[in-house]
């Protein structure tokens, strides 16, 4: 360990994800010994695709009407029946 790591403070004890978050926007890590520390790599995947579709218009004003009776937005809607569909 160099004499510049050994002068720095230990990393506290974080016991969770909101401790550690705290930590971090309130902490100069530059007085801290971070040489324990590896590189890490997240990879995040999208929750979800978007898609583009062309419907009659008269069947886009159904899909909206039945939407709008179940109390929930049409594009919702469509998504439950795709998936309804997709399940059986």
């Amino acid at each position: 360990m160099s004499s510049n790591a050994s002068k720095r403070k230990p990393m506290p004890s974080l016991k969770s994800d909101r401790q550690a978050e705290e930590f971090v926007d309130s902490a100069d890590l530059s007085e801290f010994d971070l040489s324990g520390f590896k590189p890490m790599r997240f990879e995040v995947q999208n929750k979800s695709a978007a898609l583009n579709l062309r419907l009659p218009q008269n069947l886009l004003d159904a899909i909206k009407a039945k939407a709008k009776s179940k109390g929930i937005p049409y594009t919702r809607y469509i998504r439950m029946l795709i998936e309804h569909d997709i399940a059986q």
